[in-house]
Parts: structure tokens; C-alpha cells; sequence
């Protein structure tokens, strides 16, 4: 039997910072197990050079990294989704696309490193801040026994993932 490869997505209203890192990190520790995707509901259209800084330096691949709208992936030839996390609160709170297969969802909301005013210590610390709070709820997932757990016990831990260390909002029900 072949190992399945699992498709994620992961969502904010920019497409810019936050789900644009999760889709590096998911890239670089998935272990061959997972393919990343990141989409935005208003892509900005640009990645935020903060971002492109702090992946480079934590040493994580920035190349094809790009804000783009998540109707991409409700195309009829898009990757069927497992798995669909919104990172920011807004997207959480908005109408998504319906995603074929019924992926799993959940909300892993991430204060957003991008909205940070002050000097530009200030600013690269909360991408950095940004980018272990990820780090963190994807290594956890990445971890799950995802061929022997049930699909509730899954939908349970995928939530609580989202209330670790970090979250931006008390929102955690699924996405």
C-alpha cells in the first residue's frame, strides 16, 4: 500500500504573512507525507517582505511563494484538499468556497505580524513570533497519526492545535 500524500491549505484574508510562512513550513518538515498550499479570501498580491526575511533567515524555501485568491483551489481541476486551516480571524469568520472531498478545517488563528507597529526590531520579532507559533501547530499536526485516528478524534485534536500557545482569538470552532 502506497503512503497517502496529503493536501493542506492554509487560509487568511491577505495571503501575504501568516498563511504564506505555514505553507513554507508545511514544505519544508512535512516529510514527504504532505503538500502545501496557502491561499487568501483578498489576496493582496504580494508576499510581505517581512515574511520572505524571516523564512529566508530561519532558513525555509520562499521559492513560488505568492498571494494568491483561494478560488484557485475551488477550480473543477484544482488539488482536492484534506485538510483547510484559516491562520487569521477574519478568514475564519468568512464564507469560504466549498472545498470538494470534505476536508478536514479547523481554525488556527495567528495574531497578525504584518499589522505590528513600531521600530523594525518590533516588527521582524512578531514575524518571528508568527513563524514559531506556527512552527509549533504544524509540527503537532504533522506529528497525528492521521492513517489510525477516527475522523472525530481528529477534528478534536485539530482544534485544540488551534488553541495552543498563541492563538489570536478565543474563535475555535472549526473553520
Amino acid at each position: 500500500m502506497s503512503d497517502h500524500l496529503y493536501n493542506v491549505i492554509f487560509l487568511c484574508t491577505g495571503n501575504s504573512a501568516r498563511s504564506i510562512m505555514a505553507e513554507s513550513i508545511l514544505r519544508k518538515d512535512a516529510g514527504g507525507r504532505f503538500r502545501a498550499f496557502s491561499a487568501g479570501s483578498t489576496p493582496k498580491g504580494a508576499v510581505n517582505p517581512l515574511a520572505l526575511r524571516t523564512l529566508q533567515s530561519l532558513d525555509y524555501p520562499t521559492d513560488g511563494l505568492r498571494s494568491k485568491s483561494w478560488l484557485e483551489f475551488a477550480a473543477p481541476d484544482a488539488p482536492v484538499m484534506d485538510f483547510v486551516f484559516t491562520v487569521c480571524d477574519n478568514a475564519a469568520g468568512e464564507t469560504c468556497p466549498v472545498w470538494p472531498g470534505q476536508p478536514m478545517t479547523a481554525h488556527w488563528g495567528i495574531e497578525d505580524p504584518a499589522a505590528v507597529e513600531g521600530t523594525d526590531l518590533q516588527k521582524e520579532a512578531a514575524f518571528v513570533t508568527a513563524f514559531r507559533y506556527l512552527k509549533n501547530r504544524i509540527g503537532t499536526f504533522t506529528n497525528l497519526p492521521l492513517r489510525s485516528i477516527d475522523k472525530l478524534s481528529l477534528g478534536t485534536k485539530l482544534r485544540e492545535i488551534g488553541r495552543s500557545e498563541g492563538a489570536s482569538s478565543s474563535r475555535n470552532d472549526v473553520a
